[in-house]
């Protein structure tokens, strides 16, 4: 760790930004050289290309910190990189184009503008992918100290036990004063000195507090001094919520909920803006599906001689705990339920035809939703609708259950990329974790990382049932 500005900050990561500054200032050279061979017009580009490489590579690389690109993200994995990098370059798009209508002696022209930011993007994820080659993956993982060595340190160690593709190491457990350990010596860190020596002797992002009873004497002052010396200090639900992207329900308690500043709300512009997207992409993708949607029409037509229906119809629950009827292909004998008892799929469920087989696997039977979408009853992203009877009996044995009826349900999910296809109580309840993590952080930017996730499910065949 490299003290800078009274903070803290990676040496790595601070390399890294060095590299991409000069990578966004040799960009803006080479677009110069492509537009115009080296020879710039002053008549049709009067800035100064020096100067206005400076300008270029500041605000791109500002962008880039702004949009988390230099905080270890490991969890994030490639579609969040790749959807961060493009929010990023949207907003140094817009800010450059802002500050040469404020000084346009400074511009360089629309043709070299396109180019740089064309070489920047290309530059930008080579250079990622070389650097984390080089420096490692490790090197991209937090850092993290654990204060405490009982019961809560130990649900740490036992993820990272089982755990892979992680985005964090732990340094070490450090016991409490009268706390109980039941990790081994070698996994525990003594003090010394004091907690923030420890922390940067050891090159520590992060300090977590798992402390198994919060109400004896904490190192309060030190803490403090941690936090005020540029390391995150994290509670343990917290912690899990990070590298899980999920929200521990035995864990849970209705305080972390009243205080969480951020999450569990979307502005207007959060809300219009998804809105939005849902009917631009929803309509783009049934224009698209239609001649596809025909072709299963008829398959189904031809697999049940015309006898059965194509469409299968099915009240859900939806947003606010409303009804509403959900369109699918069918996949499923029309006897399926002949008893009149609703249960889930199963694994090989003999009640699924051949074709209702094919359709689940590549998701295709899912394609009618989209007129959900389209009226308002669904999202593209969202919460899986669940049947009355099944939200009936979730909602009185899973606590918080009913939370998950906050945001609008959608065609896709991050419980759904996450966690296989829930088939009772427990898979629900572990569904619900990850459902509760998309309503806290509902809005545009996730709603691109998990559609662009859904495309890998899709061609995989991931999760379907």
């Amino acid at each position: 760790m490299i003290r800078l500005f009274g903070h803290h900050v990676s040496g790595l990561k601070l390399l890294l930004g060095m590299l991409e500054l000069a990578v966004f200032f040799g960009a803006l050279h080479l677009g110069v050289a492509v537009r115009f061979g080296g020879e710039l017009p002053h008549d049709i580009a009067p800035g100064d290309p020096w100067i206005t490489g400076v300008l270029f590579a500041l605000v791109m690389s500002l962008c880039m910190a702004s949009m988390g690109l230099y905080q270890r993200r490991v969890q994030d994995g490639e579609a969040g990189f790749i959807v961060r990098l493009a929010i990023a370059f949207a907003i140094g798009t817009a800010a450059l184009a802002f500050l040469f209508y404020l000084f346009p002696a400074l511009f360089m022209g629309r043709g070299i503008l396109g180019w740089s930011l064309l070489f920047s993007f290309a530059g930008t994820v080579v250079l990622r992918m070389v650097f984390d080659r080089i420096a490692g993956a490790e090197s991209q993982k937090r850092r993290v100290l654990v204060l405490g060595a009982g019961v809560n340190a130990e649900r740490i160690a036992e993820l990272l036990a089982q755990g892979t593709g992680l985005g964090f190491c732990v340094v070490g457990y450090v016991p409490l004063p009268r706390s109980q350990r039941l990790l081994p010596d070698d996994k525990l860190l003594m003090q010394q000195g004091s907690l923030l020596e420890l922390a940067i002797a050891h090159n520590v992002d992060e300090i977590v507090v798992a402390a198994d009873d919060r109400r004896r004497k904490l190192p309060v002052g030190e803490l403090l001094d941690c936090k005020l010396s540029g390391f995150a200090v994290l509670d343990l639900l917290t912690f899990f919520e990070k590298e899980l992207a999920a929200v521990k329900i035995d864990l849970l308690h209705p305080s972390w909920i009243f205080f969480s500043r951020d999450g569990f709300k979307m502005g207007v512009t959060g809300l219009y803006g998804k809105r939005l997207l849902d009917l631009g992409l929803g309509s783009l993708m049934l224009l698209v599906a239609a001649p596809l949607m025909l072709l299963v029409a008829l398959a189904s037509t031809i697999e049940s001689r015309g006898r059965d229906p194509i469409f299968y119809h099915q009240i859900r629950i939806g947003q606010g705990g409303l009804p509403f009827r959900l369109h699918k292909f069918r996949s499923m004998r029309v006897d399926a339920e002949a008893d009149g008892r609703p249960r889930w799929a199963a694994k090989n469920d003999a009640r699924i035809t051949r074709l209702g087989a094919f359709l689940r696997r590549t998701r295709l039977d899912e394609l009618p939703q989209l007129f959900n979408v389209l009226k308002g009853q669904m999202s593209l992203v969202g919460p899986r609708p669940e049947r009355p009877e099944f939200v009936e009996r979730l909602a009185t044995g899973i606590p918080y259950y009913a939370e998950r009826h906050r945001v609008k349900p959608g065609v896709t999910g991050w419980a759904q990329l996450l966690y296989p296809y829930g088939s009772d109580e427990d898979d629900a309840k572990r569904k619900l974790e990850f459902d509760l993590y998309y309503v806290k952080h509902a809005g545009i930017f996730l709603d691109l990382i998990i559609l662009l996730q859904t495309v890998e499910v899709v061609l995989l065949g991931k999760g379907a049932r």
